[in-house]
């Protein structure tokens, strides 16, 4: 018999499968977008930069990104959980997608993702899902997303004082005031805004740093002016994807992180909306998850996951209704259809993504630390693997190229993630001891 939980009722003033009028489900679809918006474009404006494309490149991503997690956001909330769950770039995909982009170029991003997504769904399709949760406990798990905001430390403080752009230091200056002001901004807003601003400090610093990088000369406008008003996204953008084993397996740990965070906003958004949540629950969403992953392969987009942040929206406005949420996702997939503002955030500097993603990250790495105060015993036993992955997981992306040459090229890509370390030794010493 398939096992239910029981989830405490919460009031909801429009529930899951209802319907509410066209001008309110468009107000209420938008909220949505606007609560994802930032996080989901800050991936793609975080990989493109690391790994050196063109703002007309970054532009295109940013248009894939718009459009897969439209058709992720459909594909949830009709052949998945059919939850109000919104879907949007993952954080956990970003050190394995600069290093594949770094090393093997976007070709081989698209292949991972690819196959990776299959992977997933097939975990969730058949059923795998409850056999891999059980290698993920709160300690692997809360080791992993610690790991994960620190590797992105150095790209954060890199894009502060816009390192990547101007690695002469001539703009220093200019890019460390706006990397100031866009983080003030953004926490100011997060920690004193009241009602619907406090959800979106991410949009509002965005906003505020770009308006201030302009009379810098910080913004290239010229990209927007070269973009057309209206494109349809293509598939394979970067040419025929390139199936490479050790981009996948690198990209593998960024998927199980992703697996995890998703079940566990299942249980939320249950819990939000007082739904039961069964095994078919989360079969059938980690098979959508995994599946739209194949499809931001195809579009050359970048890794989905869900988004708490969506969940929260819920939780405020009481209205659970996936209808709503599937507007929002309509709105992402009309707005991946205009270039030219897909240029306009392309063309965003990189100390604001610095300004913003300064506390971005560093809360990835708090959440994992949260993670095992609150669900981790300290004992010796549990000390010391804590201990030894973290510093395994730290020191190992230190390594010299020259050194990770001498071993065969799948173990040295597993080497150069942080995250792949961490989760991996977390494993295997839960296992020994």
């Amino acid at each position: 018999m398939e096992k239910v939980e029981v989830i405490e009722k919460q009031v909801l003033k429009v529930g899951i499968e209802e319907k509410v009028e066209p001008v309110k489900a468009l107000v209420f679809g938008l909220q949505h977008v606007l609560a994802m918006f930032g996080a989901t474009v800050t991936v793609p404006l975080v990989v493109g930069g690391a790994i050196g494309l063109s703002g007309d490149q970054v532009a295109l991503m940013i248009q894939a990104v718009l459009l897969a997690m439209g058709i992720a956001t459909l594909l949830q909330t009709t052949i998945g959980s059919r939850y109000p769950i919104v879907q949007g770039s993952s954080f956990a995909f970003i050190p394995g997608l600069i290093a594949i982009g770094s090393s093997l170029g976007m070709a081989a991003v698209q292949g991972a993702l690819i196959v990776g997504g299959l992977i997933e769904a097939a975990i969730g399709w058949l059923g795998i899902i409850g056999k891999v949760r059980k290698l993920f406990t709160p300690l692997v798990t809360g080791v992993t997303i610690t790991l994960i905001g620190f590797s992105l430390a150095d790209v954060a403080v890199k894009n502060f004082f816009n390192f990547y752009a101007d690695p002469s230091g001539g703009t220093v200056v200019k890019a460390t005031l706006v990397a100031l002001i866009t983080f003030l901004t953004t926490v100011f807003v997060a920690l004193k805004a009241r009602g619907s601003l406090k959800a979106m400090p991410v949009v509002v610093g965005a906003l505020v740093g770009y308006l201030v990088s302009v009379p810098l000369g910080l913004v290239d406008f010229g990209l927007v002016e070269g973009l057309p008003v209206i494109s349809v996204p293509k598939p394979f953008p970067w040419g025929s994807p390139v199936f490479d084993t050790t981009a996948v397996v690198l990209l593998l740990f960024a998927f199980m992180v992703s697996i995890i965070e998703s079940v566990g906003d299942y249980h939320a958004i249950a819990t939000v909306t007082g739904s039961e949540i069964t095994e078919k629950h989360i079969t059938r969403g980690i098979g959508s998850e995994g599946l739209a992953c194949s499809i931001a392969g195809l579009l050359g987009a970048c890794g989905t996951t869900s988004y708490s942040e969506n969940i929260g929206v819920v939780a405020l406005t009481k209205v659970g209704s996936r209808h709503v949420v599937q507007v929002g996702a309509i709105i992402l997939i009309f707005l991946s259809l205009l270039p030219k503002f897909a240029g306009i955030l392309a063309s965003m500097p990189a100390p604001v993504l610095g300004g913003l993603t300064l506390a971005l990250y560093g809360m990835i790495s708090v959440t994992g630390l949260r993670l095992i105060k609150e669900r981790v015993e300290f004992t010796d036993r549990n000390t010391l693997i804590l201990a030894a992955a973290l510093i395994a997981g730290l020191g190992a992306p230190q390594l010299p190229t020259e050194f990770l040459a001498q071993f065969p090229e799948i173990i040295a890509s597993i080497l150069e993630s942080g995250m792949a370390v961490g989760a991996l030794t977390a494993i295997i010493l839960e296992r020994v001891l």
